[in-house]
C-alpha cells in the first residue's frame, strides 16, 4: 500500500540467549508492538483474530494509522475500532473515550474536551501488549487496560489516589467523543446518556480512509464501578449535566465540531467501560455488548481472547534449538499480524442478511494477494473460504470485486483487479465446495470484460484499449469511466497477470476456449517491453538493456526513467502514488516492475538474455538497493532466482533481508505492515517456503529453524520440513540435496498437496551452493518453455 521511503534500518546484534526445544505456547513469542513506530502503522491493541473490535489508546502521531504509536506522541483517547498497518489517512478510531481523575474546581467546564487540546503524554515503559490485551499508564497516573470480544471492547480505568491536577478536587469523569482518527465525521452524529445507568448510545457518519462513500457506525457503552454522580453532554469546550442528548453537525468551516457525552462518578474506584459496536444499529451494538461480554469480567474475557489466538497460531510449530528468541518472536509475531486484518463483519452489514458472511478491511488486496492470504490458506483455510465468499458477496451486492474495501466502502484500486488473483489462488489450492466457483468465474470475467464507471474503486479501466491494443496507453482516451489516468506500465503488467488468473479458473471449470483467450491476453505485458531501452545511474550506464516503457495510443513510445520511483530515486518531485500527475508505475520503478511477470518467468528470462543475464540483473536490483523490501512488489524478487536455476541465491537473499530489515522491535518494520502483508512475508520466508500467488507453487529455501511442522486445518495431517546440518549461525544455508517422503527430490518447489497430505521434506544443508534445484526439470512452472531461454 502507500508507504514512506525510510532510511535503511541498521542491523543491531541482539544479545539474546538461544533457546532450545519445541514451542509449548506460541503466545510467549508474540509481540503486538512490533511495527508500532517508524511507519509500520501496526495496530498494537487488543483484538480477536479478524475481530471487529480493535481497542487501544490513540495518539496524535503523524503515523497513527493503527491508532497507538510508541514514538512518544500524546494519547488523545481510547477507541474500539481500527485497521492495521495501512497507509493513507488514519483509519477508524471512532468514539474515543477519555478519562479524567478530576478537574479544576470540580466544575465540568474545567475539563478539556476537544481532542486537539486534551492530548496527554503516557509514561514510557508502561505500555504492555499481548494477544487480546493492551495496557498503558497516562502521565496523570490513570491506568488503562483493555481486552475484547468479537464486536465488543472492555476497558478498565484505574484512577490515582491523589489529585493529578493543581487545585484539583472532585471525582473522576469519563467522556465519549463523537469523532474518529481522521476527523472525518459528517453531519448529524448523535449521542444519548441514561442518567440512571450511564449507558451511552449513538452513531456517527464517517468517511473511509482510502476510498469513496461513507459509513455509519453505532455504539453502546455501559459503565460498571462506583455510583454515578451525574452525566450530560458537551459541545466544543463546554459541558452541561442538564442535557442528556446531543445531535451535532459539522462546524461552519467543515471541520467536525467536538461533541459527546460524559459520566461522572462519586469516587475514584476503578471503572469498567464496555463498548458494543455495530454497522447496523444501536440496538445491535447493545446486543453485542450484552452477549459478547455479559458480566464485565475482564480476566475471563482476556483469557478467552488469548485462547482464541493460541488456537489460531497452533497449526505451526518450530524447533527452537539454537535459535535466538528474537527470531522466534519475529516469526510468530508475523503470523499473528496476518490475522489482525481483514475483519469479520458478518451480521453487521446493512445491505445483506445477518447470516451472510462478510469480510471487510481488505486494505488492500494489491498488498495481501502476494503472501498474506496465501499464508492463511495454509494455516487457516476455513477463514480464507469465508474471505472468498465475502468477496463474492461484495460482488453480488455492489456489482464488482474489490481491490480495496474498508468500513463497508469501496477503496481505491491501486493497479489491477487483484481479487482475481486471490480467487485463482484459492481455486488452485482449496477448490472448496462451499465456494460458488461459477459465481467466482462470472465475477473475474466481468473484471476482464466490463469497465465500471468508477474504475477508480473497482474493476479495471482502459479496457477498450486493453482489448484493441494489448496494453494500457499513457494518456489513454477513456470516456467510459473515471480513475487516475496514470500507472500505464504497472496496470499493463498487472492486467496481464489478472488475465492469466482468469484463464486458470476458466481452464479448471472446463471453459477451454475462454481459458485460451485469457492466456493469450496474459502475454500483453510484452507489448510494453522496449528491447533497446537503457538505464543510467548518476550518468553511468548500468550495462543493462531492455526495459518496459510507456506507449501512446498511436503505438509510439513515451519515456519514463527506469529508476523513477525506485528506492534510490532522489528527485524530490517524483510522484509515485495515485495522484493525477503520478508516474506510469505505482509505488515502484520500472526496474522493479520488470520482474512482475509471475506467470511467465521463462519468457522474461529469455528477453533479459538468458539465465545468467537474468541473475546479474536481479543481483543489480538488490545490490544497488533499487528495490525496497518495505513494499510488496519487492517480495517475489527475493525468490525469483529459483526460475533461473539458482535457488541458493534466493536463500542468500532471504537470510540477509529478514534479520537486516525485519526486526522484533517497535520500529522493526521497513514499511507499512499493510494488514499483515509484511508479517506473512516474514513468516513464509522463515519457514522456508514462498508462494507465487495465483499458482499452486511454493519456492523452497532453507528455513530459519531446524524443523517446521504445519498441521493442515483441512485434513488434520502434519507436514514437516526438516533440515540436516542446520546451522544456527546461518552460514550453512545452501541445499545440497532433498528428499520428499523418503524419496530423492530435486525440484526447487512444491505444491499445496505437501500440506494437505502431511508430507515430509528433508533438506540437507551445506556451506556452498550446489547443483540441487538447478536443472530445467527442477524449475517451477511457467507459461512459456524453459527450453527457449
Amino acid at each position: 500500500m502507500l508507504f514512506s521511503r525510510m532510511k535503511t534500518i541498521l542491523h543491531a546484534a541482539l544479545l539474546i540467549i538461544p533457546v532450545s526445544g519445541q514451542i509449548s505456547d506460541p503466545l510467549r513469542y508474540v509481540d503486538p508492538l512490533i511495527g508500532s513506530s517508524n511507519g509500520g502503522n501496526v495496530f498494537p491493541g487488543a483484538t480477536l483474530p479478524y475481530g471487529m473490535a480493535k481497542a487501544s489508546a490513540d495518539t496524535d502521531s503523524e503515523s497513527n494509522q493503527g491508532g497507538f504509536t510508541t514514538d512518544g506522541s500524546n494519547v488523545t483517547g481510547f477507541s474500539s475500532m481500527h485497521d492495521s498497518g495501512t497507509g493513507g489517512s488514519p483509519s477508524l478510531g471512532n468514539f474515543a473515550l477519555f478519562p479524567y481523575a478530576n478537574f479544576k474546581d470540580d466544575d465540568i467546564n474545567g475539563c478539556v474536551f476537544p481532542k486537539r487540546t486534551r492530548a496527554e503524554p503516557y509514561i514510557n515503559g508502561s505500555v504492555m501488549a499481548t494477544p487480546g490485551f493492551f495496557g498503558i499508564t497516562l502521565q496523570s497516573g490513570i491506568k488503562a487496560a483493555v481486552t475484547t470480544a468479537m464486536h465488543t471492547s472492555l476497558f478498565e480505568f484505574t484512577f490515582p489516589n491523589t489529585p493529578s491536577f493543581v487545585n484539583g478536587t472532585g471525582s473522576p469523569l469519563i467522556f465519549m467523543d463523537l469523532t474518529d482518527l481522521s476527523n472525518s465525521r459528517q453531519d448529524n452524529a448523535s449521542i444519548s446518556v441514561d442518567p440512571d445507568t450511564g449507558r451511552m448510545t449513538g452513531n456517527g457518519r464517517f468517511l473511509p480512509s482510502f476510498g469513496s462513500g461513507n459509513y455509519i457506525a453505532y455504539f453502546c457503552a455501559d459503565f460498571s464501578g462506583p455510583a454515578i454522580r451525574d452525566s450530560g453532554i458537551y459541545v466544543d469546550s463546554r459541558g452541561s449535566a442538564d442535557v442528556q442528548s446531543l445531535q451535532i453537525s459539522r462546524s461552519i468551516n467543515g471541520y467536525p465540531l467536538p461533541g459527546g457525552a460524559f459520566v461522572r462518578f462519586v469516587d475514584s474506584s476503578p471503572v469498567s467501560v464496555r463498548v458494543g459496536l455495530s454497522f447496523l444499529s444501536t440496538q445491535q451494538a447493545c446486543d453485542h455488548a450484552e452477549t459478547g461480554i455479559p458480566a464485565f469480567d475482564f480476566n475471563a474475557t482476556r483469557s478467552a481472547a488469548a485462547d482464541a489466538w493460541r488456537e489460531k497460531l497452533s497449526p505451526i510449530s518450530v524447533s527452537t534449538t539454537g535459535v535466538n528468541h528474537s527470531l522466534i518472536s519475529n516469526f510468530y509475531s508475523g503470523i499473528y499480524r496476518t490475522m489482525v486484518n481483514p475483519q469479520n463483519y458478518t451480521g453487521n452489514v446493512p445491505i445483506v442478511s445477518q447470516d451472510t458472511i462478510w469480510f471487510d478491511s481488505f486494505y488492500c488486496l494489491w498488498d495481501s494477494f502476494r503472501s498474506q492470504i496465501p499464508f492463511l490458506t495454509v494455516i487457516d483455510t476455513q477463514s480464507v473460504v469465508d474471505m472468498v465468499n465475502g468477496l463474492l458477496k461484495i460482488y453480488r451486492f455492489q456489482g464488482w470485486l474489490p481491490d480495496c474495501h474498508m468500513s463497508l466502502c469501496k477503496g481505491f484500486t491501486q493497479g489491477g483487479s487483484n481479487a482475481d488473483n486471490v480467487l485463482a489462488d484459492a481455486f488452485a489450492k482449496i477448490n472448496h465446495s462451499d465456494i460458488d466457483w461459477s459465481l467466482a468465474y462470472r465475477a473475474v470475467v466481468k473484471d476482464a470484460e466490463v469497465e465500471p464507471y468508477d474504475w477508480c474503486c473497482e474493476g479495471r479501466g482502459g479496457l477498450d484499449s486493453w482489448k484493441r491494443l494489448g496494453y494500457i496507453p499513457v494518456q489513454d482516451f477513456d470516456y467510459k469511466g473515471f480513475g487516475t489516468m496514470t500507472r500505464s506500465i504497472s496496470r499493463t503488467l498487472e492486467y496481464s497477470y489478472n488475465d492469466f488468473c482468469v484463464s486458470r479458473i476458466a481452464a479448471g471449470l472446463g471453459d477451454h476456449t475462454e481459458a485460451e483467450k485469457y492466456q493469450h491476453r496474459s502475454r500483453n505485458w510484452l507489448n510494453l517491453f522496449r528491447s533497446d531501452q537503457t538505464s543510467f545511474i548518476n550518468g553511468s550506464d548500468t550495462g543493462f538493456t531492455g526495459f518496459f516503457q510507456p506507449k501512446f495510443l498511436n503505438e509510439t513510445w513515451g519515456f519514463q526513467d527506469p529508476l523513477h520511483c525506485s528506492n534510490i530515486d532522489t528527485d524530490p518531485t517524483s510522484v509515485c502514488s495515485l495522484q493525477n500527475n503520478g508516474s506510469e508505475t505505482f509505488e515502484s520503478s520500472i526496474w522493479e516492475y520488470s520482474y512482475f511477470v509471475p506467470h511467465d518467468q521463462s519468457k522474461l528470462i529469455s528477453i533479459f538474455g538468458g539465465p545468467e543475464a537474468f541473475v546479474r540483473r536481479l543481483d543489480y536490483l538488490h545490490d544497488k538497493q533499487i528495490t525496497y523490501i518495505g513494499n510488496e512488489p519487492a517480495f517475489l524478487t527475493m525468490f525469483q532466482y529459483h526460475y533461473a536455476g539458482r535457488p541458493a541465491l534466493s536463500a542468500k537473499r532471504a537470510h540477509f533481508y529478514i534479520p537486516e530489515y525485519f526486526q522484533p522491535t517497535h520500529g522493526g518494520l521497513p514499511g507499512n505492515d499493510d494488514s499483515g502483508a509484511m508479517g506473512s512475508f516474514v513468516a513464509f520466508s522463515m519457514m522456508g517456503l514462498f508462494p507465487n500467488p495465483g499458482q499452486d507453487v511454493y519456492l523452497i529455501t532453507p528455513p530459519f529453524f531446524q524443523e517446521v511442522n504445519i498441521t493442515s486445518p483441512v485434513t488434520g495431517k502434519t507436514a514437516c520440513i526438516k533440515t540436516v546440518g542446520f546451522d544456527p549461525s546461518y552460514r550453512a544455508i545452501y541445499i545440497q540435496k532433498a528428499t520428499l517422503d523418503g524419496q530423492p527430490y530435486t525440484r526447487n518447489w512444491i505444491d499445496h498437496s505437501f500440506f494437505t497430505q502431511g508430507s515430509e521434506l528433508v533438506l540437507y544443508l551445506g556451506l556452498n551452493e550446489s547443483t540441487w534445484g538447478t536443472q530445467v526439470a527442477d524449475l517451477p512452472p511457467s507459461l512459456g518453455s524453459y527450453e527457449d531461454m
